[in-house]
């Protein structure tokens, strides 16, 4: 409606070629009327449109896919990366000894400004370089069968079961 307005006040007339409706359109009575349902049509049909591509996109990341590229420096690349970035390697010869897993540049290098920018971007979230390796702890002995072990006598007659058998 904006546009047809401006149209006429520059003194511009618009002419229909093909259609039912074809000749020159009259900005007055039944011509901005159709004018202003075409309009409303064409609204309702992009918000229509636009409804739809969330809801698959929505779907699709349910399902685990949210669009765009594969990532280049996949999350054990990163971690490898940084590992070595914090040991003082420089980046252009960490870049060398990753490899793309996936996409269409499988098995090359990254480059080195696809290393910076992962890099830097690992910095922000502060995820750290390394995951904590917890070292499970070596067993110690217990005493169970000492008088000052605090065994449960019932418990320790079921032991003696256990490993010497039933006794008759």
């Amino acid at each position: 409606m904006a546009l047809s307005g401006q149209l006429q006040d520059a003194g511009v007339q618009l002419e229909l070629l093909t259609g039912p409706l074809t000749g020159i359109y009259d900005p007055n009575g039944m011509g901005a009327m159709f004018f202003a349902v075409l309009a409303v049509a064409a609204q309702l049909d992009r918000n229509y449109i636009r409804e739809k591509t969330l809801e698959g996109q929505q779907t699709a990341a349910t399902k685990g896919n949210h669009g765009g590229r594969p990532k280049v420096i996949d999350d054990d690349s990163l971690l490898f990366a940084r590992a070595l970035k914090d040991r003082g390697v420089p980046v252009p010869e960490i870049a060398k000894k990753l490899t793309i897993k996936t996409g269409k540049n499988t098995g090359k290098h990254p480059s080195v400004a696809s290393l910076y920018r992962a890099l830097a971007e690992a910095e922000k979230t502060d995820t750290p370089a390394e995951p904590e390796i917890i070292a499970p702890g070596r067993p110690t002995r217990v005493d169970l069968t000492g008088p000052d072990s605090g065994t449960d006598p019932e418990l320790m007659e079921r032991l003696e079961r256990q490993v010497l058998g039933p006794r008759d």
